[in-house]
């Protein structure tokens, strides 16, 4: 039995996340995630692999999508004020197109203070575009769905119980630990999380059963698997830092968790089948189970 432990949301794609004790889940994942993204002038995504300080910048979104709010901290540290950007988020502005992964779609731009403040930050011509309303993305896998500027799926749903192992791992090869914010999930799940079985013990989960989960139901949402999570040169970003940290967890996943398709896997991506509330402390209940794909 497994519970929903965190929630996190990112407003602006490869910015930092907001925890989060419920969130409305929507056909495209939960509600504004990764529904900005910061761009070149030509319309080249920027992401952590390139451009680590994003990690630094927080972004806050007002319920309704009308108001964006942008934090930072300068310095390798994670540590000094850069400054606070408000924004009243547009969607009648001039449409820019945009390159994500290779992929043509549009964007609106937010205008030109919103590209001043992040061009100074990141030291490099930048500017912020937010998802049209008619946005109509389809991400593939087993289950295709809607997504804004995710890099594939809607939702990516990480269990305590792999980290855990990962972190057993790198342990013993001497690295230090890692927490649950290298590898930016959406939902984070744990055994019996604060729930007392009656014997006054809890059961340990089992790592990666994430993997072979195919249709989950939490609350009144269900999500589809859509396909292991590929990872990249982001995990290697120390978040609070937003610089590179050395060679893990690539190196020891890749002891592990190399898939037979390419590329090492570290928690899975799921599409949305029926929008809900998800809240903290929501039993997580797979309904259909699948084989792993290592």
């Amino acid at each position: 039995m497994a519970y929903v432990v965190d929630l996190i949301c990112y407003p602006v794609k490869g910015c930092a996340g907001t925890s989060m004790s419920d969130a409305l889940l929507t056909p495209a994942g939960l509600a504004h995630d990764r529904s900005f993204m910061v761009v070149s002038e030509d319309g080249i995504f920027r992401t952590q692999r390139r451009h680590p300080r994003l990690a630094l910048i927080r972004p806050a979104i007002s319920t309704d999508g009308t108001r964006l709010t942008l934090d930072a901290s300068c310095g390798a540290d994670g540590t000094g004020r850069f400054g606070t950007l408000r924004l009243d988020v547009t969607t009648s502005a001039p449409r820019r197109d945009v390159d994500l992964f290779g992929t043509a779609l549009q964007g609106i731009d937010q205008g030109d203070e919103a590209a001043v403040w992040l061009s100074e930050f990141l030291g490099t011509p930048s500017r912020l575009v937010r998802v049209p309303p008619d946005h109509d993305r389809i991400a593939d896998g087993v289950t295709p769905g809607p997504s804004g500027y995710a890099d594939s799926s809607a939702v990516h749903l990480l269990s305590r119980a792999s980290l855990a192992l990962l972190n057993q791992r790198m342990a013993e090869r001497g690295a230090p630990t890692l927490s649950m914010n290298r590898f930016r999930p959406n939902i984070v799940v744990d055994s019996d999380e604060g729930h007392d079985s009656g014997s006054g013990s809890h059961r340990a989960a089992l790592p990666h059963a994430e993997d072979r989960a195919r249709r989950i139901s939490i609350g009144g949402a269900e999500l589809g698997y859509a396909k292991l999570a590929v990872r990249c040169a982001v995990t290697l970003v120390e978040q609070e830092a937003g610089a590179r940290r050395g060679p893990e967890p690539l190196r020891t996943l890749a002891s592990y968790r190399r898939a037979a398709s390419g590329g090492v896997v570290f928690g899975a991506k799921f599409s949305v089948i029926t929008p809900g509330k998800l809240s903290v402390g929501d039993e997580v209940v797979v309904q259909e189970w699948g084989d792993a794909e290592l």
